[in-house]
């Protein structure tokens, strides 16, 4: 079974095990690929990149939201009310 990894770095869990802040740091900011057997296990992703993903989904889900709600009715108040 052949199985896509996302990534153009990947390493095995074992380098994982012996120097994980040396296969961290391997890939210059960019996720890796942690094998297991050759098959993708899970991704190690800098802080840095998860938080912008993070970002990112949040932004989707406001977006989804607002997207939501646009046919609703609204009341108009003028900024002397608020």
């Amino acid at each position: 079974m052949t199985t896509r990894i996302l990534t153009e770095n990947a390493a095995s869990i074992s380098e994982l095990k012996a120097n994980p802040m040396k296969v961290a740091l391997s890939a210059s900011g960019e996720a890796i690929a942690v094998l297991n057997r050759n098959e993708p296990a899970f991704y190690c992703v800098p802080a840095e990149t998860y938080e912008l993903l993070m970002d990112h989904v949040e932004n989707l889900e406001l977006l989804a939201l607002a997207e939501s709600r646009k046919d609703e009715i609204s009341i108009k108040v003028s900024l002397d009310d608020l």
